[in-house]
């Protein structure tokens, strides 16, 4: 129990060391984006002081706006909008109000003068005798003076004093001896001047004094009424009439915000000159330099924090992707250190090419070879790692192909996420050179097509001969970088699968080579042998693109998978030749070992000679754990006690489905080889019963495969096998034919 605690301590602990490696390539990965990007964020040295000449032309390094020059233009514009008045009509009635209380004033005072002067009626008799007890009161008639004092002091508190001092005594006392019907006519005209008079604006001195001369005409012209009365109500007409507008701040306030608002930002777009070289800087370009942040940015880290930010996004982003792969430690940890060399050269090549730009080459990112990358990453990785990581060289070419530090140039970005994408698509069977050029020249045809689409969206005129001077440029960097991205792919992927022994499809054909010393071994030693694997091969190829796995791997697996057959090959009945059967001589356990020991040879052998790791282990697991029945049973008839895990391969059972495929096939072939006579029936029999023997033993226990695919490889051997085994005519025999013709 020790024992085993240490050694689950142990790889607890080897586990913690392959973490620690992942985290250590994506902290480099890291590094190498951030140092490689460095220097397209850093912002340029700009040694510049107010009033002086520039030393060189300075651009803006961004959008941004101008909000000082904003600000002053929208202040402009509300103070070009005047002051609003408005009309107030309840102007007009307060003074009509006013001029009402003058006249119900004067009618009060009539009444009280009236009733002062007339002597009281006596309404009864008996009235009349008691009243003759106390003296009779007689009339009184009041003055003019004392009608004057008792109608002024009636309009105190009614009317304000310049309003009682508008009229002299003399038009008082003419009002107070006028009849009610006389005063209601002055009063309706009076009131009809003032409103038609206030029905207009009056703002300033002029407006009013052109009122009250209207009012005058109108009274003048005012028919019943002489002219004295007349002369009343023109009094308290140019008393009434008063400016009837007002200033409205509310509306002020809101013309001048919409004023305001009908000013555009004042925005300089990235890339605008700002100040050529030699030109003398005043207030106003230093300012807009201020709010450009080129003044006093040597010491700001903002841009490299918002690097950081975006490198670490995409670092995250692949880390999750490798952590979805399905393969062991081991084989992460190679998939990483790969990625990484991928990458790194990738942009390397990306930062070498923005070098140009220098040189005014305008738009060098669009013979960036980014294809390249993306075709590597697809055939010894992953798909989908393929496609996210050309979306961050998209990203990160935008960032190192960029004219002003800190921009992101996205033309070029979408161009080369356009090309990207387009490898990892079009290079959907990778199995032969040719292949990557076809795709080399399918991404130049797409590149030059997203170049184009690019230049009309701008809606350039097309009619000049620059403009077609600078598409068919354009075009030509596109053609290169993708038959540079297919040459540079060819050339680079041998490096990687001998570097890292990665098995890829180019490497599987150069297996499966006939002249490669070890098929030759095999045809040469075991001629039988060789003709059962290519057998097995043909089976295995099919089977396995059937259920989706790597057929080519089965089919290369297969040639090399008996190859242990080689040191004894007399003890396997296909290369006995019609010779006896060495194992008739020998004892079950004698037969047993050199029959096991052709898998553990086989596998022993292809290490020797470096072999892929894939390879190998089909040669050891193509039996799995499986029973020799025959030699069980032999051993078993001379000894009872004879256990069955004696007479069984030492395994260790397949753990991919090319595995468990190329063993399968390799049981089937056999046993079909063994038919006189084998027909659809009959091939189809075995097929099932050795799927079914192997499924009930547990050999498949180790593999994905599932129960439909196993379903789906049976009917895959058996039309395969129904191909090779097919009814022939049977010609008549030639010597035979000759003597019936004698």
């Amino acid at each position: 129990m020790k024992k085993r605690a240490f050694n689950w301590g142990k790889s607890f602990q080897q586990l913690k060391g392959f973490k620690f490696y992942h985290i250590i390539i994506y902290c480099l990965l890291g590094a190498i984006m951030f140092g490689l990007m460095y220097s397209n964020v850093k912002p340029d040295e700009i040694n510049v002081s107010i009033f002086s000449n520039a030393e060189k032309t300075i651009v803006a390094p961004h959008n941004f706006e101008d909000r000082e020059a904003t600000a002053m233009l929208r202040r402009e514009a509300a103070d070009g909008v005047e002051d609003q008045y408005r009309h107030d009509r309840e102007k007009v009635i307060q003074q009509a109000e006013r001029v009402h209380k003058v006249f119900d004033v004067v009618e009060e005072v009539q009444a009280e003068i009236q009733t002062l002067e007339k002597p009281p009626e006596q309404t009864a008799t008996e009235e009349a005798d008691e009243s003759q007890e106390e003296p009779v009161e007689e009339p009184v008639a009041l003055t003019d003076e004392e009608k004057l004092s008792l109608l002024k002091e009636n309009l105190v508190g009614q009317v304000t004093d310049d309003w009682k001092e508008a009229i002299s005594d003399e038009e008082y006392l003419l009002l107070l001896k006028m009849t009610k019907a006389e005063l209601t006519t002055l009063r309706n005209a009076t009131v009809t001047a003032i409103n038609n008079a206030m029905s207009k604006k009056i703002r300033l001195e002029d407006d009013v004094k052109a009122a009250k001369n209207d009012a005058v005409q109108e009274m003048q012209v005012y028919g019943n009424l002489p002219m004295s009365v007349r002369n009343i109500g023109i009094s308290l007409a140019n008393l009434a009439i008063i400016p009837n507008v007002i200033y409205d701040s509310e509306l002020t306030q809101d013309l001048r915000r919409q004023a305001e608002d009908t000013v555009e930002p004042v925005r300089i777009s990235q890339g605008d000159t700002i100040v050529k070289a030699g030109q003398f800087v005043d207030r106003e370009k230093f300012r807009i330099l201020e709010a450009a942040g080129l003044v006093n940015q040597s010491n700001s880290i903002t841009p490299f924090i918002g690097l950081a930010i975006i490198i670490s996004l995409m670092v995250v982003a692949l880390a999750y992707l490798f952590r979805s792969i399905d393969t062991s430690i081991h084989s992460k940890n190679t998939y990483l250190t790969m990625y990484l060399l991928i990458f790194s050269i990738t942009l390397l090549l990306l930062k070498i090419f923005s070098l140009f730009q220098t040189l005014n080459a305008t738009e060098i990112g669009f013979i960036a070879p980014v294809a390249m990358g993306a075709m590597l990453i697809k055939m010894l990785i992953d798909d989908r790692i393929a496609i996210i990581s050309g979306i961050i060289f998209g990203i990160c070419g935008s960032l190192i192909f960029n004219t002003v530090p800190g921009a992101m140039n996205y033309t070029v970005g979408a161009y080369l996420i356009i090309s990207a994408i387009a490898s990892v698509l079009f290079l959907n069977q990778h199995n032969r050179r040719l292949t990557i050029l076809q795709t080399g020249l399918f991404v130049s045809l797409i590149n030059v097509i997203t170049v184009i689409a690019m230049m009309l969206l701008t809606n350039r005129d097309l009619s000049g001969v620059s403009q077609w001077l600078e598409i068919g440029t354009h075009s030509t960097m596109a053609i290169g970088s993708g038959v540079v991205s297919a040459v540079l792919t060819i050339g680079i992927l041998p490096f990687f699968e001998v570097g890292f022994g990665m098995l890829s499809t180019m490497k599987l054909l150069e297996l499966s080579n006939p002249n490669h010393p070890l098929l030759r071994k095999i045809l040469m030693e075991t001629p039988g042998t060789y003709h059962h694997s290519v057998m097995v091969a043909n089976l295995s190829e099919s089977a396995c693109e059937a259920v989706g796995a790597n057929g080519l791997l089965a089919r290369v697996a297969s040639y090399y998978h008996d190859i242990g057959k080689t040191r004894r090959p007399h003890y396997f009945i296909e290369n006995q030749m019609g010779r006896s059967n060495p194992h008739d001589k020998l004892p079950p356990q004698t037969s047993r070992n050199i029959i096991v020991a052709h898998a553990t040879d086989g596998a022993q052998i292809l290490r020797e000679h470096n072999m892929p790791k894939e390879i190998v282990d089909i040669a050891a697991e193509h039996h799995g754990t499986t029973l020799l029945k025959f030699f069980y049973h032999k051993a078993k008839e001379k000894n009872e006690d004879i256990r069955e895990e004696e007479y069984r391969y030492p395994g260790p059972k397949a753990t991919t489905k090319e595995a468990a495929i190329v063993g399968t096939a390799d049981s089937i072939e056999a046993a079909v080889r063994s038919l006189n006579n084998p027909t659809p029936d009959k091939i189809e029999s075995i097929v099932k019963a050795i799927i079914s023997d192997r499924l009930q033993d547990g050999q498949y226990s180790d593999c994905s495969l599932t129960f439909k695919e196993l379903e789906t490889v049976g009917q895959s051997f058996c039309e395969t096998l129904q191909g090779i085994f097919h009814s022939r005519i049977e010609y008549p025999d030639a010597t035979k034919k000759k003597g019936d013709d004698e």
